[in-house]
């Protein structure tokens, strides 16, 4: 009777251990858009600042912004998994919530495709819908490649912008802003720097971007879009002159997730015009 009894409470204990999570935070905005587009939104205890997308995620609970994690915040939902992009921390915060006894899983966030694909599969078996990321990925792809390659021909000299207050930063490689100039078909004339570098009006005269590719919190963050191209440098571009200014979704233009065909098709779109 004991041992019957044992082995029930062996089974149970592994079931639990195997089922899905039923009560997930996310720290990353482009996970929790995989979340959602897995079908797997009502999962969602909790999730952070980044989290725009779609508008079901403004409306949980936030912990903060992922790369400045409240631990209180998240230990709070009671959360039987932690979906962090490898870009959230601190690491000691994170560290806290695994000695609490909560899984914390570290998925990649590259702004590549092949870091797409491994983030979408890492979530889908979190979330043990394997399945429905395959049919994700198989979509994203199928969509690119009926975008084809951008023409090689005449490619815009463009200039990313960012920022959160105080000088606007242009992007150079490295970037998620970067592989999106490469995949929509533009010249980045910062791509000779690493990362997001304050630009100088020295160097936006000699590269002289034809077009300006900005967020929406970017433009808000400056004041408008008026005072964004009267900075000194930026006024003198032919962008700027022409008015040739793209504003885009932060998180559409930034996290290339699985809206990246639609990103994508709308730089291409507005370049073309």
């Amino acid at each position: 009777m004991l041992k019957t009894l044992l082995s029930f409470l062996l089974l149970a204990i592994a079931h639990t251990s195997l089922a899905a999570p039923a009560r997930v935070v996310s720290l990353g905005g482009g996970i929790t858009e995989i979340v959602y587009a897995l079908g797997a939104g009502d999962t969602l205890v909790g999730n952070d600042l980044s989290s725009l997308y779609p508008a079901e995620a403004t409306r949980l609970p936030r912990v903060g912004y992922y790369r400045d994690v409240s631990v209180e915040g998240v230990a709070s939902l009671r959360p039987d998994l932690v979906l962090a992009s490898d870009q959230a921390g601190p690491p000691a915060a994170l560290d806290k919530l695994r000695a609490l006894g909560i899984p914390v899983q570290i998925v990649p966030d590259a702004p590549t495709l092949a870091s797409l694909q491994a983030r979408i599969e890492q979530v889908g078996a979190a979330l043990e819908r394997k399945p429905q990321a395959e049919a994700l990925f198989a979509g994203i792809r199928r969509d690119l490649d009926a975008l084809g390659a951008p023409p090689k021909d005449n490619a815009p000299r463009a200039l990313s912008l960012m920022a959160r207050g105080g000088t606007p930063l242009g992007a150079g490689q490295g970037t998620a802003a970067n592989a999106m100039l490469e995949l929509a078909g533009l010249r980045n004339v910062l791509a000779g720097q690493q990362g997001y570098k304050p630009v100088t009006a020295e160097a936006l005269a000699a590269t002289a971007p034809q077009v300006i590719i900005t967020t929406h919190m970017t433009e808000q963050a400056q004041g408008g879009m008026a005072k964004l191209l009267a900075q000194p440098g930026i006024a003198s571009t032919p962008a700027a002159r022409d008015k040739r200014v793209l504003v885009m979704d932060d998180l559409l233009y930034l996290s290339f997730g699985p809206r990246l065909p639609q990103a994508i098709a709308e730089l291409r779109r507005a370049v073309a015009q």
